[in-house]
């Protein structure tokens, strides 16, 4: 007995010391969806470092000094795509040449989804918003989609919103199913960069998708009693995840969070949430709750918040899961009570 449990701790204390000698990569990941998913895969090896903190959004997102550094010293780069970080874009050509970048747009078996134009989803590029847009979207991220439209190559990105003008969708995360190939590719690509911890990249991607597909079972059948029932979201990022879970936005509003829309435009979005057969109005963390209030009186839809990037939750492996949860949870909670 003592002889085995001495081997047991040679043996322990050898893969200890290989693992101590070996530095584990040097990993940056743009957004908190990103982050956390590859998080996920490098626990217990290493943490990547998170570029968009908080609210930030993709859209007009600067980058600071220290972030600058981390580029420069990475030796991977994990983004969803210039669809969506456009800022990203330069610096990672610039100042990370020495990284190798990861456009998770790209990932093998991930479906997107051409973008929802005209009718109740209205236009990206409302006139109202025109300037505004700007900024506004960035705040969240969200909106710029709607702003964007009219620079395309802004907005592509803009898309954070996803509305970019390109020719998808970027809110590529919020389809679990596209989270389980996201995770793949992020554990394929840490693995070719650090093949001495390539089994527990392999472990954790697993656990990982297998914790991905027990939510999404669990949720599907959550959100089975919502299918049908109408709701409008402030802008139109949430398509891969209605389509994944059968709940459908009757429309989007385009508004600029930062400006209130006049009474002309409050009257035209309560005719619209009357025209669309709302019972919810989704804002963003970004939004100032006023206007929800403002748009949302005198008719007979309730509010929500739906958070597409973990804004409010803490960072690490366990965001992805609350925030897709969060979404579910914001869901049930408005249109559950609107029978």
């Amino acid at each position: 007995m003592t002889l085995a449990r001495t081997l047991l701790l040679s043996a322990s204390l050898l893969v200890a010391t290989s693992a101590a000698g070996h530095a584990a990569p040097k990993v940056v990941a743009s957004i908190k969806p990103v982050h956390s998913l590859v998080a996920s895969v490098m626990q217990g090896v290493a943490e990547p470092q998170l570029i968009i903190e908080g609210a930030g959004s993709p859209h007009t997102y600067s980058l600071r000094p220290s972030q600058a550094r981390a580029l420069q010293e990475a030796d991977l780069i994990f983004w969803i795509g210039h669809e969506l970080e456009a800022f990203l874009e330069k610096p990672v050509e610039t100042i990370g040449t020495g990284a190798k970048s990861i456009e998770l747009i790209d990932a093998h078996g991930l479906v997107k989804l051409p973008f929802r134009e005209g009718g109740a989803f209205e236009g990206h590029d409302h006139g109202e918003h025109g300037g505004e847009h700007g900024h506004a979207d960035h705040d969240e991220d969200k909106h710029d989609d709607h702003a964007g439209h009219d620079h395309d190559e802004t907005h592509g990105h803009d898309d954070g919103h996803g509305h970019a003008h390109g020719a998808f969708d970027a809110h590529i995360w919020l389809d679990p199913e596209n989270a389980k190939a996201m995770v793949s590719e992020i554990a394929e690509a840490l693995s070719a960069a650090d093949p001495d911890n390539a089994a527990a990249y392999e472990a954790n991607a697993a656990k990982t998708v297998e914790r991905i597909e027990t939510m999404r079972t669990d949720i599907d059948a959550r959100l089975a009693p919502l299918r049908g029932k109408g709701f409008i979201v402030f802008h139109d990022g949430y398509q891969y995840f209605e389509k994944r879970f059968g709940v459908t936005a009757s429309g989007s509003i385009t508004v600029s969070p930062e400006v209130m829309p006049g009474a002309e435009r409050v009257t035209e979005i309560k005719a619209r949430i009357g025209e669309l057969g709302a019972t919810c109005v989704f804002a963003e963390p970004q939004f100032e709750p006023k206007l929800i209030q403002v748009v949302t009186e005198g008719t007979k839809a309730r509010s929500g918040v739906l958070d597409p990037l973990g804004a409010e939750l803490a960072d690490g492996p366990d965001l992805y899961f609350g925030l897709i949860d969060g979404l579910a949870s914001s869901m049930e909670q408005c249109l559950g009570s609107n029978g």
